[in-house]
């Protein structure tokens, strides 16, 4: 018997709506990604001759897909939960970058399947970033300990004005 169910594959293309990061590419944010990673890179921090060509100071590459974060006065999914014995703490498990959980999925285990990261440009100081995201594919795999499921979600970062910056695709395997 198929673990792809005809509800399963309805939730193949179903997008999320528009999602704008609650803070533009900030100077400061950069400056603490950049350390983070271990590369201070003078193109990161202010105008110089190696980022003119950007237009100025720009974030590192994947910098964009870290700025979706919880906004001031926004809940707290870990508070919200505090009294749930069944919350494991893992909140991207349950809505992934602005879709809806795949219901029929509830209960199977999660892994990181991998990730595709495609790059258009740098984003910039003082830019806004939007992300939007799909469900591109979701496929069955038969294995030596029963059937998995891949859940390929695609999502791209873009500017304000629509200018693609990043596209990623994030394979999740899922399996009872």
């Amino acid at each position: 018997m198929s673990a792809l169910t005809e509800s399963l594959k309805k939730y193949i293309g179903l997008q999320s709506e528009t999602d704008v990061a609650c803070d533009t590419v900030e100077r400061g944010a950069v400056r603490r990604y950049a350390q983070a990673i271990q590369n201070e890179d003078p193109i990161f921090d202010s105008p110089c001759e190696n980022n003119a060509r950007y237009g100025g100071p720009v974030a590192p590459p994947l910098f964009p897909t870290h700025m979706f974060r919880r906004p001031f006065g926004a809940p707290d999914p870990i508070q919200d939960n505090v009294n749930n014995p069944d919350f494991d703490g893992i909140v991207a498990a349950t809505s992934s970058q602005g879709l809806p959980a795949i219901e029929p999925l509830k209960g199977y285990a999660l892994l990181n399947g991998g990730s595709e990261i495609e790059f258009f440009r740098y984003a910039r100081h003082g830019e806004t970033v939007k992300l939007q995201s799909r469900y591109a594919d979701i496929i069955e795999k038969e294995t030596s300990k029963g059937p998995m499921i891949l859940v390929i979600t695609e999502s791209e970062y873009r500017t304000a004005e629509g200018e693609l910056l990043i596209r990623t695709r994030r394979t999740q395997i899922r399996r009872k």
